[in-house]
């Protein structure tokens, strides 16, 4: 792609100011909002999405909001879904998935998040952690990466599957250290807790959601998150970027809402606003933290931000890794 992230979405912005609403759009005030979930019901992504429903039910549209599910593809079924909407009061639930990984994986979709959708507000981060057993040799990140290094190739890893993020986010880790670890994906992380207790695997790169639990009961400890800051309600383990001494290592897992290019620009800024104030409620942050999420509240230009630095993050370390999916 030509235009970076940022000017594609600079000029949607402005795009959307100038012109008219296009004619087969409905009047959004008429219907209820719809939030497009790439998941499957019972995720961390779709529980925020239904508490942000619950929340905005009154404020946007007729005063309704549905949670409607669409999993799939790796979020390529909603994304899609949402890209295409011409009702005026459909967004998404978006995630990096569908809108800076897939882009530098697949060589067609069915939608292009540059040109179909815009950022609308940042709502939450889900960190990823490396976890290991509680009965690990490995204490810390250092003991990780000296083992790495002394045996590349040997140290495995699990993801939730092959080119999403908890894979990527592995990835990265190898490539700023220089060590080579062995990636292996499974479908989702039920699978993969299950062979990191049993012994299959050395580590696990996954969320604060998924690995809460396993820490909780005594059976996994997290030996780093990548995050700036450490996250309190897994014991406060270190970011991998301190104990690992390594820059760069802190990933957004971000959560926020995206509208189709279309819907007219005074709609977008009323939802925005609609959600920055539910997000800032005391009692947000309250059902984040049950989740293992973090609570960022950040505007249309700050999911912009996000989304062009993790587009080209994962660009790099797609390229570099060589990483495709079957």
């Amino acid at each position: 792609m030509k235009l970076c992230i940022k000017q594609m979405f600079t000029g949607l912005a402005i795009g959307l100011v100038l012109l008219p609403a296009a004619p087969v759009m409905a009047q959004p005030a008429n219907r209820p909002l719809r939030i497009v979930v790439p998941f499957a019901p019972g995720g961390a992504q779709d529980v925020i999405a239904r508490y942000l429903g619950a929340k905005l039910a009154g404020k946007v549209g007729n005063g309704t909001v549905i949670i409607d599910n669409k999993a799939g593809a790796g979020g390529i079924v909603a994304a899609d879904a949402v890209a295409k909407a011409t009702d005026g009061a459909t967004v998404l639930m978006a995630t990096g998935g569908a809108i800076t990984v897939l882009p530098h994986l697949q060589s067609k979709l069915p939608y292009d998040p540059l040109r179909d959708l815009v950022p609308v507000a940042l709502i939450a981060d889900t960190p990823m952690t490396l976890a290991v057993r509680s009965d690990s040799p490995f204490k810390n990140v250092g003991d990780v990466l000296r083992a790495a290094k002394a045996k590349p190739g040997d140290l495995s890893y699990a993801s939730t599957g092959n080119g999403t993020l908890s894979h990527l986010t592995g990835a990265l880790l190898a490539q700023a250290a220089g060590v080579q670890l062995l990636h292996v994906p499974y479908r989702g992380a039920a699978p993969a807790l299950t062979d990191l207790m049993g012994g299959q695997v050395s580590m696990i790169v996954t969320s604060t959601a998924s690995i809460e639990p396993m820490v909780t009961s005594g059976r996994a400890r997290v030996l780093g998150t990548f995050t700036r800051s450490e996250v309190a309600n897994l014991g406060k383990p270190p970011t991998i970027g301190k104990a690992g001494k390594l820059p760069d290592m802190a990933v957004p897992i971000w959560v926020g809402i995206m509208a189709p290019s279309h819907m007219p620009a005074e709609d977008v800024q009323k939802l925005a606003a609609a959600l920055q104030e539910v997000c800032k409620l005391p009692e947000t942050q309250e059902q984040f933290d049950k989740l293992g999420a973090l609570r960022t509240c950040g505007s249309s230009a700050d999911l912009q931000k996000v989304i062009a630095e993790d587009d080209q993050r994962w660009a790099r370390v797609i390229k570099q890794g060589g990483i495709k999916v079957d």
